[in-house]
């Protein structure tokens, strides 16, 4: 029986890419906090008299959305591109991942890849802490999103 494989979210990457969708270039954001990736699908509710007096559903739309927090650091390359982003209304690619790229020889990282909107970028500025600023993105028009996994060699 093998050992199941923990994963710790301290392990997980967050890349932007900095070369083309066809031939990327992986460049990690590494001033991020706590990272969410949330995927969900919409439903459809097919309820006929046929179902026995239970509600049924069918999946429909599938949605995603990435929400985490930075360091406010204007000198951060990272945090320099979601800003721009964010105000000049232009896609980002990014690639939320398990684990680095590339990984490790006969290692495995996954994870959602998408051109992005930046939907939120704020600051936080607690009168004790560091300044921070929250972003949230969505996938956006121009390619198709998807479960991205890369093999080590």
């Amino acid at each position: 029986m093998s050992t199941p494989q923990v994963i710790l979210g301290l392990e997980a990457k967050l890349y932007r890419n900095t070369g083309t969708h066809q031939n990327p270039t992986w460049t990690e954001i590494k001033n991020v906090k706590d990272l969410t990736l949330t995927i969900e699908k919409g439903e459809a509710d097919v309820t006929t008299r046929a179902a026995g007096g239970w509600r049924q559903t069918v999946a429909t739309l599938k949605e995603a959305t990435v929400e985490f927090e930075m360091v406010w650091d204007p000198g951060d390359a990272g945090c320099q591109a979601i800003k721009d982003a964010f105000f000049s209304g232009t896609a980002i690619e990014l690639a939320i991942m398990d684990g680095p790229l590339p990984p490790a020889s006969g290692k495995t990282s996954q994870g959602l890849r998408a051109l992005f909107t930046v939907t939120k970028f704020g600051r936080n500025e607690p009168l004790e802490e560091a300044l921070t600023v929250p972003v949230s993105l969505k996938p956006t028009y121009g390619a198709v999103p998807e479960w991205y996994s890369q093999t080590g060699t």
